[in-house]
């Protein structure tokens, strides 16, 4: 800001400008006088010899001279600045003014006392009286510096002697200086003076140091008194608290600092609760006594305690901040009575039950609750520490019942139904309250009519929900992999009988068009097998070490194309660096991203959105935060794949899992996606966890153990010698040369369609449709056996006894399973270090001839 624009902000006083009478008195001689004079010199000009004119105008510079020296001795002034000098001069601090080179314009009577100057000495500027001392000097140099900048300043300094040397105070002093601008308009050609204002502060500084003495002697005071002492904001942070309870608490009151510890910290049990009861009405305070345990924060111990608890509420009817005075209680009076000392361990006891309790009079209303009771139920508690009606901590639809409850314990009956209710402001919080009806009232409440005990069953609903869900799941999953296994064997024998007769067919046949359309469709209906198998867990797996960061990039394209219509759709990947490895099947988990996209993608189909696909490495310690109870306190994977689709109500996202449930319309979906995800998942030792909003999207979220080397996993057991993998190499001798197999299976049509092929490869087959059937063929046979096959799942004797009766008296028997269950399904009822082939249902004649000439060529 400029000068000028200074000095237009600056709003000048207005000065009225008096005459005095004994100015006027002059001012009118002076004016007669010099009217009579010119009047005579006019008037007779001509007449007047040259020598009177010479006198007249001799008197008339006379008058002028005499003016100019009425005004120069003060007679003649302007009567501003004589109140303007009266004013500065009364002024208690002293007043120095300088222009801006600082020379010294003015200083009042204050500052000539303060620097002891008499009214024949100079006066001294603030330059010489104050660089000579270091501290004093400073704090001038910062002032000129800040008038400099034109701005204003203060300081305040000490010196070891007073500036007034003729003073008999030896004593250090204590001066503030500040400095203003004044802005002058037509004095001293516009420029800027400077006030200065300086005060001895002595007294005031020893009056803040008496004051800082008695503070501290009153801290020191409270701090060892004989009680414990706290002040506490409005969230319960400690702010204060003194060297006493400190002591009691085993707080380092060295390394306190405010608001690092709360009142949490140091209750008990549900103390706080009971503590945060006590509320004060809008703009009120209020004060309690309680009994409390208070707990050590060293080693938790508890410490019994009486605390008287003030607070103070605000207008709005929120906590400012407490006041708790303590009381141990071994250091109360042992004046105590008896009543009382059984009255303050009664309240420990009932404070510190885990159940909540409470007394209940004939209407209803609350009259005695516990700590655990304010904790579930704090808007019971009004402002002024009264209790509400009973019926304010159900819900609506259970008053009725509890109305009913309470007119049998009025009755005093006995084995009143207990009420299962939600929380009143919280549907997913839910309650169990039981009711006992009191029969011996006491002397101090005989309103008491009932006691309600309440118990929180949020985790008991939750978890029977969840196992109803389970339970559901694993009942479907049994029966799918049940019809997924009559299935198999159907489709096993479609594909042989059809392999059979496409090699006694050509091409140009009227027939191989059809032979072809039947295998194909018994190939999909496998496919659509296979996903029921995964949904059930019991598809075969073959489990890799994958790394989702180069899973994730190598599907990118794909997933890119699949959700590029509409074109506004976006695809964003977040990876996290280092991500841990994994260990599923490749094929299966990219499966279950694909099924998650395109469900995604479906679900912005009409508007525009985004699909996003991260991964993190998420610790043990921060498994908890996830607040999924199923979740293993292990290192995981996490997988999350969000869109910003139109979301799934409740009701639907409990069914999603569910086999055969679809959204689409009839005929666009079959319902195994999302069921064949969580098979996968399951089987993979993962878990998965979908959250969705209506209108803002979904989130899966998968859970996949970290992968360390040498550590067995769930899926470690599975076979990797799956034979229906093997090279399809059309060249490849797959004949038998009359080895001899044993063919164990209870499906008529399996057996004879995988005899026959087995047969036109060159094998000596020998059929049996059980366990015990095999073990009679094998003894008539007298163990000239080369190889069995054999299923799992029979009638009489299963596969893995078959192998265990055979192994013991051929125990390099070679043996090949064959099941439409995965290998783990049974492998876990076999010896660790049984060694046997594995081939799943349905198969074709090649696989069955590949998987058997390969296990005969491979060493014993």
């Amino acid at each position: 800001m400029s000068k000028k624009e200074r000095q237009a902000d600056i709003t000048f006083p207005f000065i009225n400008y008096v005459r005095y009478s004994g100015m006027n008195f002059y001012i009118i001689i002076l004016g007669i006088a010099f009217c009579s004079i010119s009047t005579i010199f006019v008037v007779f000009t001509e007449s007047l010899s040259s020598t009177m004119a010479i006198i007249l105008l001799t008197l008339l510079a006379l008058i002028g001279i005499l003016v100019l020296i009425l005004f120069a001795i003060g007679s003649i002034e302007n009567p501003s600045d004589t109140i303007a000098k009266i004013f500065i001069d009364s002024e208690s601090e002293g007043i120095l003014i300088t222009n801006e080179r600082g020379h010294i314009i003015y200083a009042n009577d204050a500052y000539k006392q303060i620097t002891n100057v008499s009214w024949n000495k100079k006066i001294k500027s603030l330059e010489h009286l104050l660089f000579q001392n270091q501290e004093a000097g400073e704090a001038l140099y910062r002032l000129i510096n800040s008038i400099r900048k034109e701005k204003e300043g203060r300081e305040e300094f000490r010196l070891t002697t007073p500036l007034n040397k003729d003073s008999k105070d030896c004593e250090p002093h204590w001066y503030r200086l500040k400095v203003r601008i004044l802005p002058v308009i037509s004095l001293y050609k516009d420029k800027m003076i400077y006030a200065w204002r300086i005060t001895d502060i002595t007294s005031e500084r020893k009056d803040q140091e008496k004051f800082f003495r008695e503070l501290q002697n009153a801290i020191d005071y409270l701090d060892h008194s004989p009680v414990g002492f706290i002040s506490a904001d409005h969230q319960g942070k400690i702010l204060y608290i003194n060297a006493t309870l400190t002591e009691w608490l085993g707080i380092d009151l060295t390394k306190f600092m405010s608001k690092s510890i709360s009142m949490g910290d140091i209750t008990a049990g549900d103390g706080l609760s009971v503590i945060q009861s006590v509320q004060a009405t809008p703009g009120s305070h209020k004060t309690a006594t309680l009994d409390l345990d208070f707990r050590r924060v060293d080693n938790g111990q508890g410490i019994p305690v009486k605390v008287v608890h003030h607070v103070i509420a605000s207008c709005d009817g929120k906590t400012k901040e407490s006041r708790t005075v303590v009381i141990a209680r071994e250091n109360c009076p042992s004046t105590d009575s008896s009543g009382a000392i059984a009255t303050m361990r009664f309240n420990r006891f009932f404070n510190n039950m885990p159940m909540a309790i409470a007394s209940i009079d004939r209407k209803g209303r609350i009259l005695h609750t516990n700590a655990p009771f304010i904790k579930l139920f704090p808007h019971a508690i009004e402002y002024d520490n009264t209790l509400n009606n009973v019926f304010s901590i159900v819900h609506d639809t259970e008053k009725e019942k509890l109305m009913i409850a309470l007119d049998e314990a009025n009755d005093q009956k006995s084995d009143i139904q207990p009420i299962d209710s939600r929380h009143p402001n919280d549907e997913n919080r839910h309650f169990r309250f039981y009711i006992n009806s009191v029969i011996d009232k006491s002397i101090d409440s005989p309103e008491e009519q009932a006691i309600l005990y309440a118990v929180e069953i949020t985790e008991q609903k939750s978890l029977e929900a969840h196992m109803a869900k389970t339970q559901k799941l694993n009942a479907v999953g049994t029966l799918a992999g049940g019809i997924a296994h009559d299935f198999n064997n159907v489709l096993t024998a479609i594909l042989l009988s059809s392999d059979h007769l496409l090699l006694q067919s050509r091409s140009s046949d009227a027939s191989f068009a059809d032979l072809m359309e039947i295998k194909n469709n018994a190939n999909r209906a496998a496919i659509l097998v296979r996903q029921l198998l995964a949904f059930s867990r019991k598809q075969t797996m073959r489990p890799t070490i994958i790394n989702l960061t180069e899973v994730i990039g190598n599907l990118r394209m794909m997933i890119q194309k699949l959700i590029s219509e509409p074109p506004q759709m976006k695809l964003n990947i977040d990876y996290e660096r280092d991500i841990w490895n994994i260990k599923t099947d490749l094929s299966q988990f990219e499966q279950v991203l694909v099924n998650l996209c395109v469900n995604a993608h479906h679900a912005m189909i009409n508007d525009k959105g985004s699909l996003t696909i991260r991964t993190r490495n998420i610790l043990s310690t921060e498994i908890h935060s996830f607040n999924y109870s199923d979740l293993p306190n292990k290192d995981m994977v996490l997988v999350e794949v969000e869109d910003t689709g139109t979301g799934m109500s409740p009701d639907i996202m409990e069914k999603i899992f569910e086999p055969f449930f679809t959204t689409k319309e009839v005929g666009k979906g079959t319902g195994l996606g999302l069921s064949v995800v969580y098979g996968i998942i399951r089987q993979s030792g993962g878990y998965i966890f979908p959250e969705s909003e209506v209108g803002k999207g979904t989130i899966f979220r998968i859970f996949l153990p970290r992968h360390i080397e040498g550590e067995a996993t769930e899926i470690d057991n599975q076979s990797q010698k799956d034979v229906d993998t093997v090279s399809q190499n059309e060249t490849a001798d797959l004949t038998g040369n009359s080895a001899v197999v044993l063919l164990v299976e209870d499906e008529d049509a399996v057996r004879r369609g995988s005899k026959r092929m087995l047969e036109t490869r060159g094998y000596t087959v020998h059929e049996a449709c059980s366990g015990t059937s095999a073990l009679k063929v094998m003894q008539e046979l007298k163990g000239q056996v080369d190889i069995v096959v054999s299923d799992v799942v029979m009638p009489e004797m299963d596969g893995p006894t078959l192998l265990r009766e055979l192994r013991k008296t051929y125990p390099n028997l070679k043996f090949i399973f064959i099941s439409g269950y995965a290998e783990d399904a049974f492998s876990k009822n076999l010896p660790k270090d049984a060694k046997f082939s594995f081939l799943s249902k349905p198969f074709s004649l090649k696989q069955l001839a590949t998987s058997v000439h390969e296990l005969l060529q491979s060493d014993p």
